[in-house]
């Protein structure tokens, strides 16, 4: 279980010089533990997912596990730039939007930015026209684009996926996965625990 969460400082080395990404990250690493002692999800639940995009991400459970999903995909910079702009909008200041533009450009959309999205010329050019001075409207395009692709593209392989399928038969087909993998990590430990035990 804490193999996956050794991997993100690794990735954030790699954009060492984005130190606000760090903040993006860090709300969705902390709420992995906890999400594993809240009652599951119900499948009433989860069939409202089913009916449209929107109410998918309107729901926080909803959210989280279509950014696990994404993950999977490795494509989950898609759902981090969403976000990213969902709380860019709520900014109260001038200063608060210059700063968190500049941290969304640097990490989403500049040129071999680490968590680059997917953008056509023209949205990218409008965008990178607008961050002299933003707005709150800056990053609406490529937010919209963004959307657009995951609700075309990624949600409905969500649909389709076995973590969905078993949220609507009522089980948390993350977890089972994740036991059964610890038991053979179990295994294979007890053949060479010392060398593991030194890295501690």
């Amino acid at each position: 279980m804490e193999n996956p969460l050794l991997l993100f400082p690794q990735l954030n080395i790699s954009a060492s010089k984005d130190k606000p990404y760090y903040k993006v990250m860090k709300p969705e690493i902390k709420e992995e533990p906890n999400k594993a002692s809240k009652p599951g999800v119900s499948p009433e639940e989860a069939v409202k997912w089913g009916e449209s995009f929107d109410k998918l991400l309107s729901e926080k459970a909803g959210l989280d596990a279509f950014t696990k999903f994404l993950k999977t995909e490795f494509s989950e910079e898609n759902i981090e730039f969403w976000i990213a702009c969902e709380d860019y909008k709520k900014s109260k200041s001038a200063h608060d939007l210059l700063t968190k533009a500049k941290t969304i450009f640097e990490t989403f959309i500049q040129k071999d930015a680490p968590k680059e999205v997917n953008l056509d010329f023209h949205t990218k050019e409008v965008t990178s026209q607008s961050m002299g001075q933003p707005l709150r409207s800056t990053f609406d395009a490529a937010q919209s684009t963004v959307y657009r692709l995951m609700e075309q593209d990624s949600y409905p392989r969500f649909l389709r996926s076995a973590a969905y399928r078993g949220l609507l038969q009522g089980r948390p087909a993350a977890r089972a996965p994740l036991r059964r993998r610890s038991r053979s990590f179990t295994v294979n430990d007890f053949q060479g625990v010392r060398p593991d035990l030194t890295v501690w």
